[in-house]
């Protein structure tokens, strides 16, 4: 009993600095350092990863940069924090990032209990399982009595455990808390198999030793919502990170790319001269803080959702990824973003 009042007793106290340091207005400190704090990935091919040099690249980079876009009109004005998985949450909520963009599954418990604020879903995921070919295995539900590697604090371990349950099949998990780690051990063969978001695997499976020799399963066993995330109490920030997807999306909706946005600047559609901010009457910057051109300068600097998409984890990328549910919700997809007016 004393250790569950003192772990509530800690968590209420982090719960209590999150909502302290977004109570600040993130946005006039962030615009007083002069960029953005993004917490990212330590190293996910497609989606955060440094290259030699240290430059960062990816899905979840690109989308940082446009953030930065939206504040600064500029999207080298970001700074990147690699995090584990154990340790993302407690960046987020002690104020040492400004947004967290790591492949993160928005549920009820992050959304309520850790204090923290989601809305915009910028990847559509769910759990799966990789395999060596080798194996002959072709469905999940051939994989009782497997071993099974999986990274610790994250949804993936419930999920884990909740899918063998109820379908009657014995494992046995091999749990580690670092990605590189989770990495090492399959490669190394210390488990059958390898579950995690089924983006996740299309990246990892880019890093092993002979990557054709491993499959993908097609089951895939949850929802994973995969989102950027913000700390409670500053509704303004919260606005800005939530819009600068919706503007991404309504950019691709509107078929404004990174070669055109100057030309649809002319553009007779009146919501496209809005969303570029050239109606003079606009105020779709000002009433979030920004400039009436913050969603010129992310589609400009960065691009719209598709071509983010498309050149990090699709088809132009060696992930391929296909679009599936992540197209536009009248491509045959569900990505949908509110009218920005």
């Amino acid at each position: 009993m004393k250790n569950k009042l003192l772990s509530a007793a800690i968590g209420a106290a982090v719960f209590a600095l999150g909502a302290s340091a977004a109570s600040a207005t993130t946005l006039g400190d962030v615009k007083a350092k002069g960029f953005i704090q993004c917490g990212v990935n330590t190293g996910l091919a497609g989606f955060a990863a440094p290259d030699a040099s240290g430059n960062w690249a990816g899905f979840d980079v690109d989308f940082c940069k446009a953030v930065a876009s939206a504040v600064f009109g500029d999207p080298t004005k970001v700074k990147f924090t690699p995090l584990s998985a154990a340790n993302r949450f407690p960046a987020l909520q002690s104020g040492e990032i400004d947004v967290l963009a790591r492949n993160t599954t928005w549920s009820i418990n992050r959304d309520t209990a850790l204090g923290l604020n989601f809305r915009f879903v910028n990847y559509y995921d769910g759990q799966g399982f990789m395999v060596r070919k080798s194996l002959n295995v072709k469905s999940a539900l051939e994989l009782s009595g497997a071993s099974v590697c999986v990274q610790s604090g994250t949804t993936t371990e419930l999920n884990l455990a909740d899918y063998f349950k109820a379908n009657n099949l014995q494992y046995n998990p091999v749990v580690f808390e670092k990605l590189d780690e989770v990495n090492a051990a399959y490669d190394a063969g210390r488990c059958d198999v390898y579950t995690t978001d089924q983006s996740g695997l299309y990246s990892l499976r880019l890093t092993l030793k002979n990557p054709d020799e491993h499959a993908i399963l097609p089951e895939i066993i949850s929802k994973e919502p995969l989102a950027p995330a913000v700390r409670q109490g500053d509704d303004q920030w919260f606005d800005i990170v939530s819009w600068v997807g919706y503007a991404m999306i309504n950019a691709e909706e509107f078929g404004i790319t990174q070669a055109n946005v100057d030309d649809m600047k002319n553009s007779p559609n009146p919501d496209i001269k809005r969303f570029l901010g050239v109606e003079a009457d606009t105020k779709i910057g000002t009433d979030l803080g920004l400039t009436n051109d913050w969603a010129y300068n992310i589609v400009k600097n960065v691009g719209n959702y598709g071509e983010v998409f498309e050149r990090n984890i699709g088809q132009g990328s060696p992930l391929k990824i296909a679009r599936g549910l992540n197209a536009l919700w009248n491509k045959g997809g569900i990505q949908y973003a509110p009218p920005v007016r």
